[in-house]
């Protein structure tokens, strides 16, 4: 074991650092987000994109945003620096539909005990 670690930081030939750590999180929690999908379509036997995937996906770019500001590399900058938006915004759908999909029953039963009987 003590030869997968050198003197230089070094762990399999990968010379670490703090954003190293953070460039290859970035890329794991992306990665995941595949697998996250594939698992859920299998699941039920249909093409879905649950939420966790879009969590992923944010959370993925954005380490490796700052991996890639860390770099100053602009081809690298550039392929995430607008990534965020879709993400953020199926989010904001994601959880809009979950919440209107729990407020129409409690304002249904409420709008039935208040509203006269018909023919009255």
């Amino acid at each position: 074991m003590s030869t997968l670690f050198l003197a230089d930081i070094s762990w399999l030939g990968v010379h670490w650092s703090l954003m190293k750590v953070i460039g290859w999180a970035g890329n794991l929690l992306f990665f995941s987000r595949f697998v996250i999908q594939w698992l859920a379509t299998e699941r039920k036997r249909t093409v879905v994109i649950p939420v966790a995937f879009w969590y992923c996906s944010l959370g993925g770019s954005l380490l490796l945003l700052i991996y890639a500001l860390s770099r100053r590399d602009s081809v690298f900058v550039f392929a995430y620096l607008f990534t965020w938006i879709p993400y953020i915004r199926n989010l904001y759908f994601a959880h809009r539909e979950r919440r209107l999909n729990i407020a129409p029953v409690s304002a249904s039963s409420e709008a039935e005990t208040v509203a006269p009987p018909a023919g009255q």
